[in-house]
């Protein structure tokens, strides 16, 4: 189903969510909502059918890479993205509470 499918990450501002989607097919998101000066990340999900591909952390990573990109910090209240940056030192400066 993934296989070697065109995954993309997008900030969808509109509904305060990031997507992920594989060959334009949306696979699942992540729910936030803009501090001034950060972004607390509330929920992820990727869609049943999607699941085992290992999308929610593109998802997570994707995300990250926007917040910083815009010089945000993370409020990680989601338990996936708090756990992912946990393993992946290299997000950690990010996070603020």
């Amino acid at each position: 189903m993934v296989g070697d499918g065109s995954v993309r990450v997008v900030d969808n501002a509109g509904a305060g969510r990031y997507e992920i989607s594989v060959d334009g097919v949306l696979a699942g998101f992540s729910t936030y909502r803009d501090r001034r000066d950060a972004r607390v990340v509330l929920h992820t999900e990727v869609f049943p059918e999607f699941e085992g591909h290992g999308l929610a952390g593109e998802l997570a990573r994707g995300a990250l890479a926007d917040i910083r990109g815009r010089g945000l910090r993370v409020v990680p209240r989601c338990p996936y993205v708090a756990r992912f940056i946990k393993e992946h030192p290299e997000y950690s400066d990010l996070v603020t509470t």
